[in-house]
């Protein structure tokens, strides 16, 4: 097998059981000279696909990389045009400055989680660091993006980018961090034409996503430490002050990169590391079931679903192994690609997104609650597409709803029922009027089996599990 060392200019060689990271050779790079614990799957290959596409800062032909440790592997053809690159398993530290390299990037923005903040920050080896000491750093670590993307900390945020400047946007962290930083690039392409003197709104972000013809954004290179794969879209969300979920989408809000290093989800609290993780499972089950998808979609998404399932399980019984993680972003980055191929968003999505925003309930929690009862509400109508759901969950005998129900019971921190999540009855027929009043079309679009009563969303959401 060859090895990384022969192919490409960044190599990682086995020391004593330790993995010291080489990096090309110029003066950035110098400084990040690591070591760090190896595991199995730390041997490198790459494969690579040309794609056409226009890149920021008039780079225009591009060669989608996509850097595998042993394991899952993401074929071609899930990586959507635009996107330079996808890494997986490699050490965040020596591909991201890697990468910054090839961008010739001079003015860095860093956006992250708090969780995230001891991996990149604290000493002359950190990634923040070496980039303050190199006098790249655009402005200070930026941390103000809370869960789901509150208004107030984005839009702080972009003015900071803004101000700083920015070239380049760096996110390491969870979906809101993600998002936050395709809204932070489509701020940034405004320089120039007089819309961002007053500081950023909302409203003027999302006018900024329909100009057409779009300008080019500057690069994104994101670093997740969790499963939610909000990374591997088009899309960007964000709760308002008034507890609404809003956003935008534009092909260009894909970030450039991805880089996957499971050593950033060391530490996570339960909550977090398997409430994503069961994200990937409802961004399948919508792409499989959506009224819009296709036989294509519907393989790919069943594909990723069984990488989830299989590691999901694993991660149970070992929540820190490198390899079981790495295989996670893998299906989950297959599952999201499929939805994101024209079934966008499924109607557990959707629905979801609204319930987290209005009651500040983490996403994974929201798809403990619904999914396994959305499924079963529709399954009259859907019941042949979740057979096959049932078979890549490796029980086709078994109704799928009861299969999720059954998953989701095995994972610590997430929860299943409305109280567990502080959101009592009331507030649930409170929810279910309100979207009965204001989404019904949009749901019913989305949905194999029509709603026509408020009823129907409430029973829906509230049937008891055991029932399934």
């Amino acid at each position: 097998m060859k090895t990384a060392l022969s192919r490409t200019p960044i190599f990682s060689v086995l020391v004593f059981g330790f993995t010291k990271t080489c990096y090309r050779p110029h003066c950035i790079l110098a400084r990040a000279f690591s070591l760090r614990p190896a595991f199995a799957a730390e041997v490198h290959f790459r494969r690579s696909v040309a794609i056409t596409s226009r890149r920021s800062f008039g780079m225009c032909r591009t060669t989608s990389i996509i850097d595998m440790s042993a394991g899952e592997t993401i074929a071609n053809d899930d990586v959507p045009p635009g996107m330079k690159a996808v890494r997986v398993g490699v050490p965040f530290l020596s591909a991201t400055m890697d990468e910054l390299a090839s961008f010739g990037s001079k003015k860095v923005f860093v956006l992250a989680n708090n969780s995230s903040r001891k991996f990149i920050e604290g000493d002359d080896s950190k990634f923040v660091d070496i980039l303050k000491a190199e006098g790249m750093l655009a402005a200070p670590l930026c941390t103000s993006i809370g869960m789901g993307g509150g208004e107030t900390g984005l839009l702080a945020a972009c003015d900071e980018a803004y101000e700083a400047d920015a070239d380049i946007v760096v996110t390491v962290g969870g979906g809101a961090v993600q998002d936050a930083g395709k809204l932070i690039r489509l701020w940034l392409s405004t320089k120039g034409d007089g819309g961002a003197k007053e500081g950023a709104t909302v409203a003027a972000i999302q006018a900024a996503s329909s100009r057409d013809p779009m300008p080019a954004l500057p690069p994104q290179i994101a670093v997740p430490n969790s499963f939610a794969m909000a990374e591997a879209t088009k899309v960007a969300g964000l709760t308002t002050r008034a507890k609404t979920k809003s956003g935008a989408a534009h092909d260009a809000l894909m970030p450039t990169v991805i880089i996957y290093d499971p050593a950033l989800s060391s530490g996570l609290p339960d909550w977090a590391r398997f409430g994503t993780a069961l994200r990937g499972v409802e961004h399948a089950v919508g792409a499989v079931t959506h009224p819009n998808s296709n036989e294509d979609i519907r393989s790919r998404a069943l594909a990723g679903l069984r990488i989830i399932d299989k590691n999901l399980k694993k991660l149970v019984k070992e929540p820190e192994d490198p390899t079981t993680m790495s295989n996670l972003y893998v299906g989950g980055f297959i599952a999201i690609r499929a939805l994101n191929t024209g079934c966008y968003p499924a109607l557990g999505h959707l629905i979801q997104n609204q319930y987290s925003a209005k009651y500040d309930v983490h996403q994974g929690s929201c798809s403990g609650i619904m999914c396994a009862r959305i499924m079963e509400y529709h399954r009259p109508v859907s019941g042949e597409l979740q057979k096959r759901i049932s078979a890549a969950l490796g029980d086709e005998g078994t109704p799928a709803p009861r299969l999720v129900r059954n998953l989701v019971a095995t994972l610590p921190a997430v929860s299943t029922e409305h109280e567990q999540a502080k959101v009592t009855d009331e507030m649930v027929k409170e929810f279910t009027q309100c979207m009965f009043d204001s989404s019904l079309k949009r749901y019913n679009a989305l949905s194999p089996k029509e709603f026509t009563t408020v009823d129907d969303i409430y029973v829906m959401l509230t049937k008891p599990l055991a029932d399934l």
